[in-house]
């Protein structure tokens, strides 16, 4: 009977605390790959037991070395495989026979190398789920655990002694980022309370792991280094989870290109490509989804003083002595979409009573004044209290290096404000720098990061609650006709134009329920993209018109689709509304449901104007998804324009996203392209979709 494979505490236990470690082929040369695992075991005064496995040598760096896994003396509770890749699976088969837990990977040469390395993979997951045993990997350079000395990774970055200890966990999909970042925040005196590199995430994955240490009271929040969603339930789960404990995320993901939506089967999938959805994942989900690499390790502090359920929106604050300084910072956070906000004539009076220098602008620059103690604290005080301002950042010029103990000690004090308290350093001041991580305050080196990292934790949404547990898909999807497509949208309640079918070879045309002038768009699922065949005739004047353009389609079809059967034709009324609007929704692989709100129209794929949110999304969300959309804004009645029934419209992105429950519709993508938009209270109608189904 196979074992039940360990989850949650006690796989965080295992994986962080074990209580002996075997290196199977550990090198005798320290400064191999092969070889720094034991080195860094030792050096680190790790508690547990180690036993270096390797055939061919009785010694290994000074110490006994063991022949295989069988000749232990105990069945380890973790198994570092370093040797080469044509052994793994042989020596993955006899630790899951001894009934080991969890054995790490290092080696490479699976799925992405070929027939073979898939084949290799395959055996692995067989092993695996056959034995009970948890695979980290393969390509994974080991986990590491400071506080109980747990080096258990083949990564040269941590051959640097005395590395700090914090209370952050960091998951990688990269096994060169954790030394990386172990590196970069020792210099700023920032450590972590654990780093694993998950490789390629056969088994154990990011989602999972981060998860299993959730309970830790030595974690306060998670730095993720992504080059791909994978595993996106779990990284879900996750994500869900951490946002009711209130444990920040925050995430920095590779993968900003455009090729996978050059592949595409509608406008929905060329707009929501890979990076897209990944943004949305991210904001739904709660993670602080970070663009600068620096911001991975200055964001934290930020993203821990502002909760997800805080009501403040993102109107910044700026106080400076350096007017140049500041001003990076207003053009980085303008770029991002954060607007900074001037203070208002009741703070500037409350300034200038308080004697401070205040003159009208975007950002209260005091100049030398604000080097004096008094002042800039003063300053900050007000400031801090303003209602205008959701947050307060401080750019601080020359005084950080040369005076860091005048420059940091009002922004010291102020550190308890009930408003959360932010600062760039425009020099490079280490001191300051050391001073204010110390005390927990948001403090950022460059206007880049500075600005990523507030925009990155202001864009952040509370989750939403788990979808039920979707079958998988069973085959490839396939398109309706639009005739059965809207048939889907009359079980969601979405308007449409009426419709009636004809036939191209029809010798007596019916009368239609609807006056001319009207549309004629072939209707068969294997023609989902009409217009590339020539498949649709607009503004038929009458019957006559109508006749003339069946024989068109007729013969466009032979045309431009030899080989494909299609008698069907689908007649509507013309429609003119105010905008036109596309509507879509599509099951991603790892993110799941998401829906889409874009420009309509042909030309939706180059505006590429559109916003994204995974599904479902209340009324409330899908008003505020068309405040995003900025071709939308001219029928709020702007300038004034014929304002448009918004309300009609957020009701239709409700209830196209509420296909997420409707797993027995089994809709795997669908699109109404365009969506006209009346004058508002004429409500809306679809003149065209398109709906994949498994």
């Amino acid at each position: 009977m196979p074992r039940i494979p360990l989850t949650g505490d006690a796989l965080a236990r295992v994986l962080l605390r074990p209580r002996s470690v075997a290196l199977v082929g550990a090198s005798d040369d320290a400064g191999k790959t092969t070889g720094r695992p034991l080195h860094y075991l030792r050096r680190s005064g790790f508690s547990g037991v180690v036993y270096p496995v390797n055939p061919g040598r009785q010694t290994v760096q000074g110490e006994a070395a063991w022949p295989s896994l069988s000749c232990l003396p105990e069945v380890p509770e973790h198994v570092f495989v370093l040797s080469s890749t044509a052994t793994v699976v042989d020596t993955v088969r006899e630790a899951a026979g001894l009934g080991v837990p969890i054995v790490t990977v290092l080696a490479s040469g699976f799925s992405e190398s070929g027939p073979e390395g898939i084949e290799r993979e395959k055996a692995l997951r067989q092993i695996g789920l056959g034995a009970g045993v948890r695979l980290l990997g393969p390509s994974s350079l080991g986990i590491v655990h400071p506080s109980t000395g747990l080096l258990l990774t083949a990564n040269a970055a941590f051959a640097e002694p005395d590395l700090p200890t914090g209370r952050v966990f960091v998951a990688s999909q990269s096994g060169s980022m954790i030394g990386a970042l172990v590196s970069r925040g020792k210099v700023r005196g920032m450590g972590f309370a654990g780093l694993v590199s998950v490789g390629s995430e056969i088994d154990l994955s990011v989602g999972e792991i981060c998860a299993a240490t959730l309970d830790d009271p030595a974690i306060d929040g998670y730095l993720l280094f992504l080059e791909s969603l994978r595993n996106g339930p779990k990284l879900q789960a996750f994500a869900r989870e951490a946002a009711h404990r209130g444990k920040p995320v925050i995430a920095y993901k590779l993968g900003r290109s455009a090729a996978a939506a050059e592949m595409a089967t509608t406008h929905t999938g060329a707009l929501a490509g890979e990076d897209d959805v990944a943004d949305a994942f991210f904001r739904d989900m709660g993670i602080a989804r970070v663009g600068v690499l620096e911001s991975m390790l200055e964001c934290f502090p930020l993203a821990r003083r502002i909760p997800l359920d805080s009501p403040l929106r993102g109107r910044v604050g700026v106080v400076t002595t350096t007017g140049g300084g500041a001003a990076m910072v207003v053009d980085q956070l303008g770029i991002r979409g954060i607007e900074v906000e001037p203070a208002s004539q009741a703070t500037l009076a409350q300034l200038r009573q308080a004697g401070i220098p205040a003159n009208p602008g975007r950002v209260l620059d005091l100049t030398l004044a604000g080097t004096r103690y008094e002042v800039m604290k003063g300053a900050l005080d007000i400031l801090l209290q303003a209602p205008e301002f959701d947050l307060v950042l401080s750019v601080v010029g020359s005084s950080a290096r040369f005076q860091p103990e005048l420059a940091v000690k009002p922004l010291l004090d102020s550190a308890g404000s009930h408003k959360p308290l932010a600062v760039m350093l425009v020099p490079d001041a280490p001191q300051a720098l050391a001073c204010l991580t110390e005390t927990g305050i948001a403090c950022f080196r460059t206007p880049e990061a500075c600005a990523d990292s507030i925009a990155a934790v202001f864009a952040r949404r509370i989750p939403g609650p788990a979808l039920p547990a979707r079958a998988p898909a069973s085959g490839h999807s396939v398109a309706l006709s639009e005739e059965q497509a809207y048939a889907v949208l009359d079980q969601l309640g979405i308007p449409h134009m009426p419709a009636v079918t004809v036939s191209m070879s029809a010798a007596v045309l019916p009368v239609l329920p609807f006056a001319y002038p009207v549309a004629a768009k072939v209707c068969s699922g294997l023609i989902p993209h009409k217009t590339e065949v020539g498949g649709v005739v607009l503004d038929i004047p009458d019957a006559q018109g109508l006749r003339m353009a069946l024989s068109a389609l007729a013969q466009n079809l032979v045309q431009r689709a030899p080989g494909v059967v299609c008698d069907e034709v689908l007649v509507q009324p013309m429609c003119r509304g105010l905008a036109e609007v596309l509507v879509g929704y599509r099951v991603d692989r790892e993110a799941g449901p998401i829906v889409m709100l874009a420009a309509g129209g042909v030309w939706a794929e180059v505006a590429r104007d559109r916003s994204i949110r995974l599904a479902p999304v209340s009324v409330q969300t899908a008003r505020a998804m068309i405040d995003d959309v900025r071709a939308l804004r001219v029928l709020t009645g702007l300038r004034g324009k014929p304002q448009g029934d918004l309300n009609a419209l957020a009701e239709v992105i409700a209830s196209l996203s509420r296909l997420a429950l409707r797993p027995e519709l089994r809709v795997t993508e669908a699109e109404i392209n365009p969506l006209m938009v009346m004058p508002a209270g004429q409500g809306v109608a679809a003149v065209d979709a398109l709906i994949f189904q498994s």
